[in-house]
Parts: structure tokens; C-alpha cells; sequence
């Protein structure tokens, strides 16, 4: 589980690397709402070659982005279990007892799995495709109207810039905090449930601890710079749209409206 793609970016000379971080985010939330919305195999196929198509563009191994969807295997599993056998519509196409699976389960375990992880898969793009720093300032420019408002929207572009910095930190710090209490006799993978979850507590309270020490230096480095938030603030790289980013429009339009038409 600690084997996660947040800030581990895969540089690669392709279309998607290139693309403004803000077209990149939105077509991929219309992506996401459009194969959240997939009901039957032709909307399916269609959500299938639009991923498969970007996965290419994006020249991003598929075992790399594979890894990074692997931790969640489970939970598509338990998933595609639970459509399986709670869903009872069509006719009963097995049986054992009183557990029967039906036609209609099938259909839905095969969808609702292949819709999540469809979904996964291009999350996992995003983060591969796009640097934390890019992510941050796509966050910070479209977040910029609430400064208008009087809101501090750059502040919370910060803190998400921040989050996602310190999500690669902790996970690595989480690891070296289980192999020293593993060393020390600690057993995490022995007993029941209830053993298995007071076997995390200490390597929880160590990571709030150490979330708690990184905060307190962070907030000392920010007052020792006299950072004072985003008015006025510039950019090394200003990102700027242009014909990719229009193209990029066209073809997340395109899916979206043959998930319409093959509804």
C-alpha cells in the first residue's frame, strides 16, 4: 500500500507531459465523470480505447502504471465479489446452496470492476504525467479567482501542493517505522484482526509524530523567509494554452459525446 504514484513523476518526451497542467486536470475529471457514467459494453469499449489511447500518447510503461494501481487490486476484488453475488436481476446462471449468481451480476461485477479501474488507471496518468510543482501552480491558477473574493485561494493550493510533497515522505518514513518495529519483535502479519490493528498503533502514533515534527520545521522555514502568501507571485514557467491543449478539448468533447450517442 505504501507503493503509491502521488510525486512519483515518470519523465517521458510525449504529448500528455507537454500539455498545461489545467487542460490536463479538467479533461481528466470529464474523463473520469464520463466513465463513472458507463452503463453498458459499447460505452465500455469507447472508455476502454480512450484510455488505451492516452496510455500510449503518454508513453508511460503499462507495467508502471500497473504497480501503481496494484495496492488497490484488493478492493476491486471484494467489489466485483459483492456485484456478484448481490445483484439479482436476469436468470440464475449458477448455483451452490443458497448462493446463486445470476446474469445481471455478472454483467454488473464485470462493469462496476472495469469502470474503477478504468478510472484508476487514468488518476495513475495524472500523477505520472504531471510534476508536483505543475500540479501545484495548474491548482494555484485555478484557484486564483477566490483571491478576488478575498478568500485565500492560493493558500490552499499550498497546502495541496504540500500534501502531495509530504505523501511520498511519510509513506517511505511508515516503511522505515515497520522494519525497525519489525526488527524490534513487532509482528504485523501474525494473530487475528484485532492483533493486526493494535500492531499498528505504535507505527501510527511514530507517523503522527513525525507529521507533527515536519510541520513545525516547515512553519519555522515559511517565518524564517518571511513568506507572506501569493500577491505578486511569479512563475519560472508560465504555462500558456495553445493548439495541443485544444486538441486535448476536442477529444475529451469527443468522449464524452459517444458516451452520449451509444447510451
Amino acid at each position: 500500500m505504501l507503493r503509491i504514484t502521488v510525486g512519483q513523476y515518470y519523465a517521458a518526451p510525449s504529448p500528455i507531459h507537454r500539455l498545461d497542467a489545467r487542460v490536463k486536470l479538467v479533461c481528466a475529471l470529464a474523463a473520469l465523470v464520463g466513465i463513472f457514467c458507463v452503463l453498458n459494453a459499447a460505452q465500455l469499449c469507447a472508455a476502454v480505447v480512450f484510455v488505451a489511447a492516452v496510455l500510449a500518447l503518454a508513453r508511460v510503461p503499462a507495467g508502471r502504471v500497473l504497480a501503481s494501481v496494484r495496492p488497490l487490486v484488493v478492493f476491486l476484488a471484494v467489489l466485483s465479489l459483492f456485484n456478484l453475488l448481490f445483484v439479482r436481476t436476469g436468470d440464475v446462471v449458477a448455483a451452490l446452496g443458497p448462493v446463486s449468481v445470476t446474469s445481471g451480476g455478472v454483467a454488473a461485477a464485470a462493469l462496476y470492476t472495469a469502470r474503477f479501474a478504468l478510472a484508476l488507471v487514468t488518476g495513475s496518468l495524472i500523477m505520472l504525467t504531471t510534476t508536483p510543482t505543475q500540479l501545484a501552480d495548474a491548482f494555484d491558477r485555478m484557484l486564483s479567482p477566490l483571491s478576488r473574493l478575498g478568500l485565500p485561494g492560493h493558500e490552499i493550493a499550498m497546502v495541496f501542493s504540500l500534501m502531495m510533497r509530504f505523501i511520498p515522505t511519510l509513506a517511505d518514513e511508515a516503511s522505515a517505522i515497520i522494519d525497525a518495529q519489525s526488527l524490534r519483535g513487532g509482528a504485523f502479519d501474525e494473530g487475528g484482526p484485532v492483533q493486526r490493528v493494535r500492531s499498528i498503533v505504535p507505527v501510527v502514533v511514530a507517523l503522527l509524530a513525525s507529521g507533527l515534527r515536519h510541520a513545525d520545521g516547515l512553519s519555522r522555514a515559511l517565518d524564517a523567509r518571511c513568506y507572506e502568501g501569493g500577491e505578486g507571485r511569479t512563475h519560472l514557467h508560465e504555462q500558456r494554452l495553445g493548439g495541443r491543449e485544444l486538441v486535448a478539448a476536442l477529444v475529451t468533447v469527443a468522449l464524452l459525446a459517444a458516451l452520449v450517442l451509444l447510451a
